[in-house]
This record gives C-alpha cells, structure tokens and sequence, in this order.
C-alpha cells in the first residue's frame, strides 16, 4: 500500500505562485507513475498533470500547460507542482496520485489539499 500526503496549499492572489509536494510513504515510488488531479467547487476531478516513473515524459492539461510544472525526487519519495501565474479559476482541491506498474489507472490517491486563487 502508497500513502500520499500533499501539503503546500493556501491562499494566493491571482498571478502568485505556489509549490505543493506529495510524500509518499508504505512503498518506494521509483517505479509508479505520479501525477496531480484537482476538483473545483461543483465540478468533477480533473487531471491536471503526470509524469512517467523516470520522469522523462510530462503530461499537462490544456488549462495550466506553460504555468504548471511537475517533477519527481525519487530518493525522497516526493514529487511536486510548481504553479506559477495563478489564476482565479485554479481554485480547486489538489490530489496527489500514484499508478503502480501495470495498473491501468491511478489506484492511489491523497487526500488533497486546498489550493485558493483570489481575484
């Protein structure tokens, strides 16, 4: 079993940045691949960024693709969300989520963190 625990959310005013890091703990994640989802108020969870386990391949959503960046320290066991350029609409909570090799789908999931964008 993965735990995953992000922390680094708060309140920031639009154009602002922010950096959160998830903590992986149970197993060693050298060989999952990593990623960050979010939930906005009234709306379904969405992907916001991935990366493979050696992190030579990066997936970003068309929404934060040039703002967002993320990226993996294996011997720490962490990976992280750079968010810079902030805006209102990056109003979410953020998960951290981990895919086990040969799993079709994220099976582990953090329980998030609040991310505030003011106008």
């Amino acid at each position: 079993q993965v735990q995953l625990a992000e922390s680094g959310g708060g309140l920031v005013q639009a154009g602002g940045s922010l950096r959160l890091s998830c903590v992986a703990s149970g197993h060693a994640i050298s060989t999952f691949a990593m990623g960050w989802f979010r939930q906005a108020p009234g709306k379904g969870r969405e992907s916001v960024a991935a990366l493979t386990s050696t992190g030579s391949n990066t997936y970003y959503s068309y929404s934060v693709k040039g703002r967002f960046t993320i990226s993996r320290d294996n011997a720490k066991n962490t990976v992280y969300l750079q968010m810079n350029s902030l805006k209102p609409e990056d109003t979410a909570v953020y998960y951290c989520v981990a895919k086990s090799p040969g799993s079709s789908r994220f099976d582990y999931w953090g329980q998030g963190t609040q991310v505030t964008v003011s106008s």
